[in-house]
Parts: structure tokens; sequence; C-alpha cells
């Protein structure tokens, strides 16, 4: 049985343009301790850059070239830890070798212990100087985020280990990349367009228009389906950019879990965000979905994963188990994967729906009256 359940609600996705690469101009001190960038996808696994050094041993005082170099970056954001202790804060001062392409930032309470770009010009090689402190560790290691473009970026690329003059080898450091290695999850590709096979009776749809098909480029669709202590979710439409749903208490922004899929150079990311009333979302950098795949064929995104129906470990992720109101939206990316505001009213179902419970199919059409109504709220 299909019933009629949209309204339409103004709800806002204004991607946080935060950190390394998301900051032209560098200024990323909101990344000192996790060195990670908010770009809403994970980081790469092997590193392409490497970081060189001068010498292997040093002494208060003493000062070490540092080289960071590879294929064409465009930020990057560099810092010195102790090597057994990479969760410590940064150690040490910089000195810079070209004020036109790097900048130094202070971490902490310690002046100058990072450096940054200084705009998104293509780079193949940095060289700073690091200052030893007084009070400096046995063991130093060097430590980079590198931003290819937006969505490409490496976190924590391990560099050599500089120690004391006759101090002792140190112990195993903590892993430097596990960043990369804990957030990443394997793609794989849809073959052909969703089906409403089994809507309403094995699992809960919404299309709109009401009754289209989700291989039309003018249908949207979103379902969910059930399966053991899991949901098996699927959504498409004829996107370029980006698609969204979120999932929310009332019929307003604020406090709600998100999903995105956006188009970044004909390849699909899948993130998921924790919005903020009248603010950006802050997408997340765990792991928490599975059987990721996606599809761009004839101008229709769609995208698939899998998520536990309860996720007591992650902030910001809801029970599936509950009844919500489902907002989906669309709208364009720009180039890297930034993502613009929608284009058009997004729609929200008129009340709460469970979609573990019973499979429905939901079908309805954008009100021109509810978009007056709610389209007062300014965009930000």
């Amino acid at each position: 049985m299909e019933l009629p359940g949209f309204a339409v609600a103004v709800w806002i996705f204004v991607c946080l343009y935060a950190s390394v690469g998301g900051y032209p101009s560098g200024k990323v001190r909101e990344a000192c301790t996790s060195m990670v960038p908010c770009h809403g996808s994970s980081p790469q696994r092997s590193p392409e850059h490497t970081i060189t050094v001068n010498g292997t041993e040093f002494k208060p005082g003493d000062i070490i070239e540092v080289h960071l170099s590879g294929p064409d970056f465009e930020g990057f954001f560099l810092q010195a830890r102790d090597a057994e202790h990479l969760a410590s804060p940064a150690v040490g001062s910089f000195a810079l070798a070209d004020r036109r392409r790097s900048q130094l930032l202070t971490c902490g309470r310690t002046k100058n212990s990072a450096v940054s770009h200084t705009n998104k010009a293509k780079k193949k090689d940095i060289k700073v100087y690091w200052i030893a402190p007084g009070d400096a560790p046995k063991h130093i290691q060097f430590l980079a985020t590198v931003v290819k473009k937006y969505r490409i970026f490496w976190v924590k690329i391990p560099g050599p280990i500089v120690s004391q003059t006759d101090a002792l080898s140190p112990t195993p450091p903590l892993r430097a990349t596990s960043e990369a290695m804990e957030t990443s999850y394997p793609v794989s590709y849809i073959s052909k367009p969703f089906s409403v096979l089994g809507c309403g009776s094995m699992k809960f749809c919404i299309r709109n228009p009401s009754n289209c098909d989700p291989g039309s480029a003018s249908c949207f669709f979103l379902s969910f389906q059930q399966e053991a202590s899991s949901v098996f979710i699927e959504m498409s439409g004829p996107s370029e950019g980006y698609l969204a749903f979120a999932l929310s208490h009332d019929q307003w922004m604020g406090g709600d879990d998100a999903y995105l899929c956006v188009n970044e150079d004909h390849r699909v990311h899948v993130s998921t965000a924790h919005l903020k009333e009248r603010s950006y979302p802050l997408l997340d950098l765990e792991n928490v979905l599975e059987d990721v795949s996606w599809r761009l064929a004839d101008g229709v995104l769609q995208c698939s994963f899998r998520r536990s129906i309860r996720l007591p470990a992650y902030k910001g992720r809801y029970n599936l188990d509950t009844s919500y109101y489902i907002f989906l939206a669309d709208g364009e990316t720009s180039e890297g994967g930034l993502i613009y505001k929608h284009r058009r009213q997004p729609l929200v179902t008129d009340g709460l729906y469970n979609v573990t419970g019973l499979p429905l199919g939901i079908g309805g059409s954008r009100s021109p009256r509810l978009i007056k109504a709610h389209g007062k709220l300014p965009f930000l």
C-alpha cells in the first residue's frame, strides 16, 4: 500500500570548510591535535609523500632540516611529536625556508610548533627547519598530513625518528597512520538501477514523485530493509552533485543524523554527519558503514550501504528501531566535492516513521504552500 507522506521543510547543507585543504590560506589550528581534515571522506591508505631530514641525532638547540616531498599537493600540516607518545602535543618549533609557500602556526602553548601551506597552489616539495627545545623528549618523529585535493588526503604520514645523542633505542611507537587504517572501507559499484520490488512488503520505501521508477532520471528514491541486526539502505535521484537524507526528531533541522552521497570527479563518497541547528554538518571520521556501493549513470546518482540498527559507541548515530521524520535533499557540488546548499526545497515526511517497523511505501509531492511557509527561514 502506498501512503501520502511528504511535506516540505527547509533543511540546509553547508559544508564545513575546515582544516588543511578546507582552508586555502592554511590557517588550520583546529587540526592541531588530530591532524585530520574535516572533509567528509576517509584518509587514503598508502602515502605518496615522504618526509626526510638531514640528520638522525640532535641535542637541545640544534636545527634539523626537514623536507616534505612527493606528487603535486595543495595543502599540508607538519609537526614533530614524541616518538613514543604520538598522541602527545607538538614538540619544538619551526623556522621557514620559503614564506611564500609555508607559514608557522602555534599549537597549544608552543609557539611556531607547526607548519602549513599559505595557499592552494600545487607544490611538490616543502623545506622547513625544526629547532630542538631544551625539554625535548629522547626521540622525536615528524608527522605530516597532506591534501592532494579536497577529498584525497593522507593523515599523519610518518617521517623519520630523530633521537638525542646517546639516547637508547625507542620502544615501538604508536602506529602513525592509524587514522587511515581505521576509517577506510572498501567500495564496490552498483551494476543496475534500484528496484521497487519489495517496497511495502519487505522494505520501507520513499519515492518522489509517487509511484516513480528509481531507474528514471526524475525519481528520488530511498529504501530501508532490515536484515538481522542491520539495515541495508539505498538512495538514488537525478543529481550530479549530492544526495542526502537525515533522521530527525522534528520537522526542523537541528541535532539530526545525516547520510550524504557526494559526487566528486565522477566518484561518489559516502559520509555520515551530525547536523547542528542553522550550521554546517559535522562530518564524521568514524567508519560505521559497511557494504558501500555507488553508481553514476544517465544523470542519476545511486549509493547504497549497510549500518547496524544500534551503534551505542558512536555519538550522533541514531538507533534505527525508533520513529523519526525523514528528510531527503539534493544539491550541487563544486570541483573537489565541496557541498553547496540544496537547489530545491527538500522533502520531509509529514509524520514519524520507524524504518525497521511495518514496511511501507510512502509517496508524495512537493507542496508550494508549505515551501512558501517554511521558505521564510534564511539560508546560511
